[in-house]
């Protein structure tokens, strides 16, 4: 059967990669890859792949490449940075294989709003603070529908956060008090999360933008908003409660 992987390779350290996707690297005769947004050392590991830089290339030379490639029953590679499926761009691509006869395998990644949380320490879902994660990105070119506008999505005070925008970071401070979120509502900004040129700023609402032009970060960056990152308060996880019982594991004690 003829077909096609897309494989996301993590944030950016090659360590963060998983075990399937380095085999499909190692593996593929041919990959079209994400251009700068893959760590050289990542492109190291293929083994015998004709490479194709996809920063060079239209959507109809990527499919072409990877059409021609998969009819001739090659293994072929279309690798991304982070996930595929998270602002890829890949379902008119997998549409119009699929269109072709050619069959498809997505393998996630980790992606870089993953490490980014990592880098700052912080959980994402923190008992008592909040339980939602909205993911996003402020409208530039790409437009988005008027229900998730920034300040739609800010009156949930869930954790917000944005891929593709900390070009925008004025207006998106704007629009999330706007939203309802407090100027005092912390905020964490990772450039190129787990890279070793990786920075993190911290700070506020108030000021974050001006720390972002301050340090001159004008791409390759994602921004998180939410009490997660600076919470004042929060509550213990109900899963390990002495007092919780579950399939696994019954309450030591009872609950008052």
């Amino acid at each position: 059967m003829h077909k096609v992987f897309f494989v996301g390779c993590g944030p950016g350290d090659p360590e963060l990669i998983t075990v399937k996707a380095q085999k499909l690297i190692q593996k593929a005769d041919v990959i079209v890859y994400s251009g700068s947004l893959i760590p050289p050392e990542i492109i190291k590991l293929c083994k015998k792949a004709q490479l194709h830089d996809a920063a060079k290339l239209v959507r109809e030379d990527i499919f072409k490449i990877l059409k021609d490639n998969a009819l001739k029953g090659k293994l072929v590679v279309r690798l991304h940075d982070g996930d595929p499926s998270i602002y890829g761009a890949i379902r008119e691509q997998t549409d119009n294989l699929k269109k072709e006869g050619i069959d498809y395998e997505i393998v996630p990644g980790i992606t870089s709003f993953l490490a980014s949380a990592a880098a700052l320490g912080c959980e994402l879902t923190l008992p008592g603070v909040t339980q939602t994660i909205i993911v996003t990105r402020a409208e530039s070119r790409t437009k988005v529908p008027k229900r998730e506008q920034i300040s739609e999505l800010a009156k949930h005070k869930a954790t917000l956060i944005f891929y593709l925008s900390i070009h925008l970071i004025p207006n998106i401070v704007k629009e999330a008090i706007k939203g309802g979120y407090p100027k005092s509502t912390p905020v964490g900004v990772v450039y190129r999360a787990s890279w070793k040129d990786e920075k993190k700023i911290t700070g506020t609402l108030q000021d974050i933008a001006k720390k972002i032009r301050d340090e001159k970060i004008t791409r390759t960056a994602i921004i998180i908003i939410g009490d997660v990152v600076n919470p004042k308060s929060y509550e213990y996880s109900k899963l390990y409660d002495k007092t919780f019982t579950h399939g696994y594991r019954k309450a030591q004690v009872k609950s008052k």
